[in-house]
């Protein structure tokens, strides 16, 4: 199956907004044939890993792993998140990675891997040099996240030294998403405040120029899914 753009954006609007905000939403993304078989693929993987972070060292826990914490250790789990989410940065999320190697992605059974194909080439990665005006935008990174009740991402820049990211995207693949149950991606102003609060909304992709202050806060208790999306980076060779 291929990964094909959605025919109704208007590339025009989406440059202007980008060129006068630094960045934009784009909605519908892809066709909406490919969003739902994406959404459904990442729906029935297995192979989702529990990724958290103790200050700059991140662990990783797949899901058998997962199931084999009793109820004390994931309430001691549980709290050391909290804790660190307190004072300093912190998350916690699902997530399924795709190679950023060309030939290990091309023989990538998966429509995750095509999906990160086709935003790494014709036409998906001219339409997004053409949106943000970056034209030295080599290639696109990916990574599946899901956000399940009481995961959530601090406040950060995404600028990290030698990654050459150039702008963040979020394509949103949860449906009819409510605004009270959390995970919104929230852009911070220059007095910590919230400036923008974006819902996840289904075959939506949110593009942003980095380095700028954002977080997802935290999904609700009470939550009606899990918050899922695929996520990455518009980056330069260098």
């Amino acid at each position: 199956m291929s990964i094909r753009l959605d025919p109704s954006i208007n590339v025009a609007a989406a440059r202007a907004q980008f060129a006068d905000t630094g960045q934009v939403q784009v909605m519908p993304w892809l066709a909406e044939a490919d969003a739902v078989a994406l959404e459904q693929e990442l729906r029935g993987r297995d192979d989702w890993r529990e990724v958290i972070n103790s200050g700059d060292k991140v662990f990783e826990l797949d899901r058998a792993n997962q199931a084999k914490l009793g109820a004390a250790d994931r309430a001691q789990l549980d709290a050391a998140v909290n804790a660190g989410g307190r004072s300093g940065f912190q998350h916690r999320y699902e997530s399924i990675r795709v190679t950023d190697e060309p030939e290990i992605r091309s023989r990538s059974v998966w429509l995750l891997d095509r999906f990160a194909i086709f935003m790494s080439s014709s036409p998906g990665l001219d339409m997004l040099r053409d949106i943000t005006g970056i034209d030295d935008v080599d290639f696109v990174d990916a990574q599946a996240t899901g956000y399940r009740p009481g995961d959530f991402l601090t406040a950060h820049h995404d600028e990290v030294p030698g990654k050459n990211r150039r702008a963040a995207y979020v394509l949103g693949l949860s449906r009819d998403w409510r605004t009270e149950w959390g995970g919104l991606l929230l852009f911070h102003d220059g007095r910590n405040d919230v400036e923008a609060g974006l819902l996840p909304r289904f075959n939506c992709l949110n593009l942003f120029a980095i380095p700028r202050i954002h977080s997802v806060s935290q999904v609700a208790s009470y939550a009606g899914g899990t918050r899922l999306s695929v996520t990455g980076w518009l980056r330069s060779i260098g």
